[in-house]
C-alpha cells in the first residue's frame, strides 16, 4: 500500500541524512541558547484559525471532529502555539521545537502535505534577536553546505510603499507580491488586475525594483537599516529584496527568507511577529528541503559481529564495543547471510567469532568494501574501529 499523496516514508540513507540533519539543528538552537518545546499536532480548529483564517496556509488546513463531535484540525504551523506556551513565562523566551505540521494543498516535488518544521523563536524580542537568528541561520547553512542567501525586508515599509499609491486592499496585495519571485510577474499582474488599475501596479512594481537607498522616507526603514548592521557585526550576509513580503498576514516588522538557485522554493523563513501583544520573532526551516540540498556524509561507522556458534562471547563482545561507543550489530546464522545482510545495509566492518577465533584468543576482522581480512585482539580491534 502506497502512502498518501503528499505523504512518505522516510528509511535507509534518506532517514540518516533527516536524522543528522536534525542533529546538526538542535545542536546549533542549543548553542544559541534556545530550549527545547513539545505541543500538540491536534488542536481546536478556531485555535489554528487565530485571526488569520484568511491567509492562504490557514486555509489549506486538514479539519477533524473528534467522537465528541468538536472541531478540531491539524497544525500547519508551531508558531501560533506560543499564544498558549509562552504565556507568564520569565522574557526573553527563548524556544525551538521539532515536529510536523499539516497542509492540504497541491502536492509537487518541493512541495509536500506533512512537513517536518524545525523552529527557533523569541518571545519578548528586538532587533538583536533578529540578527542572531539570521547568524544562527547562516550557520547552519554553512555546516550543511547549503550555497544559500538570506533576503530581508521589512512589511511595515512594503505596506507603506503600497498605502503610498492610494492602494486599500493591503493585505491582498501583500499576499501577491510576495508571489513574485515563485510565479514569475505576469502572473501576480493578472491577479492585481482584479481589484487594481494598470497604471498603479505599473508604479507599484517599479517601486519594488528600486534599491534600498531610496526607501529611506517610508515606515520600516529603521529597523530594516538597523537589523542590516547588526548582520555586518555578526559577519552575516544579506541582501535587501522589496518584493520580500511572507504570506502569513501575522508578520509586522523584519522578514526574512533563505534561497538558493537549486530550489525554486524558500529553503526557510521566518520574520517578526507578536505573541500576546509581545514583540516576537522567528524562523521556520523545513527538514525536507534541507535534506534535498544539504551535502552531508550519512555513512554510520558500524560493524557486524559474526557468531558462528559463539553465541555468549558474541554478546560479551558487543557490549564491551557498544561502552566504548562503537555502534554494532551481532548476526547469527550463516556467514554467507550475514555477509550479505552487512552490503544490503552498507556495514562495512565485519568481524568473524567462531571456534578458530576462540582457540587464538583474536579476532577476524573483514573490510567489506576491499575484502581484505586481518586477525586482530580485543584492544587493537577497538583501536582499529575508534
Amino acid at each position: 500500500m502506497e502512502p498518501v499523496k503528499g505523504f512518505s516514508d522516510y528509511t535507509g540513507e534518506e532517514a540518516l541524512k533527516r536524522e543528522k540533519i536534525i542533529e546538526n539543528l538542535i545542536r546549533n538552537f542549543k548553542l544559541y541558547g534556545f530550549n527545547p518545546e513539545e505541543t500538540p499536532v491536534i488542536e481546536q480548529e478556531d485555535f489554528v484559525k487565530g485571526e488569520n483564517e484568511f491567509d492562504e496556509a490557514v486555509s489549506d488546513i486538514f479539519k477533524l471532529k473528534d467522537k465528541g463531535n468538536r472541531d478540531l484540525a491539524l497544525r500547519y504551523e508551531l508558531t501560533f502555539q506560543l499564544k498558549r506556551t509562552a504565556k507568564n513565562k520569565k522574557l526573553p523566551y527563548k524556544r525551538y521545537q521539532i515536529g510536523y505540521v499539516f497542509r492540504d494543498e497541491p502536492v509537487s516535488s518541493n512541495r509536500v502535505r506533512q512537513i517536518t518544521q524545525a523552529d527557533v523563536d523569541v518571545v519578548g524580542s528586538d532587533v538583536k534577536n533578529e540578527a542572531e537568528i539570521l547568524s544562527l541561520t547562516g550557520k547552519i547553512m554553512k555546516e550543511l553546505k547549503i550555497n544559500a542567501e538570506i533576503q530581508i525586508n521589512n512589511r511595515k515599509l512594503i505596506t507603506s510603499v503600497i498605502k503610498s499609491l492610494g492602494i486599500s486592499n493591503v493585505e491582498f496585495v501583500l499576499r501577491e507580491i510576495d508571489k513574485i519571485d515563485k510565479q514569475g510577474e505576469d502572473v501576480v499582474k493578472l491577479n492585481l488586475a482584479k481589484f487594481i488599475d494598470k497604471i498603479t501596479i505599473i508604479k507599484l512594481l517599479k517601486l519594488l525594483n528600486k534599491p534600498l537607498s531610496y526607501f529611506k522616507k517610508f515606515s520600516g526603514f529603521k529597523e530594516l537599516e538597523d537589523l542590516i548592521k547588526l548582520c555586518k557585526i555578526y559577519g552575516v550576509k544579506i541582501k535587501f529584496n522589496p518584493k520580500l513580503a511572507r504570506g502569513l498576514s501575522y508578520y509586522n516588522g523584519n522578514v526574512f527568507e533563505v534561497k538558493t538557485k537549486e530550489m525554486k522554493e524558500t529553503i526557510c523563513g521566518g520574520g517578526s511577529y507578536s505573541v500576546n501583544n509581545i514583540p516576537s520573532t522567528g524562523i521556520s526551516f523545513g527538514i525536507e528541503r534541507l535534506s534535498q540540498l544539504a551535502k552531508i556524509k550519512v555513512e554510520e561507522k558500524k560493524v557486524l559481529i559474526i557468531s558462528i556458534g559463539e553465541d555468549k562471547k558474541a554478546v560479551k563482545l558487543a557490549e564491551k564495543l557498544r561502552k566504548q561507543g562503537i555502534v554494532c550489530e551481532i548476526f547469527y546464522g550463516k556467514i554467507t547471510k550475514a555477509l550479505e545482510y552487512a552490503n544490503s545495509y552498507g556495514i562495512k566492518q565485519v568481524i568473524f567469532l567462531g571456534k578458530e577465533e576462540v582457540k587464538k584468543k583474536k579476532l577476524k576482522l573483514r573490510d567489506m568494501k576491499t575484502g581484505k581480512e586481518s586477525w586482530v585482539s580485543e584492544k587493537e580491534l577497538v583501536e582499529k574501529l575508534m
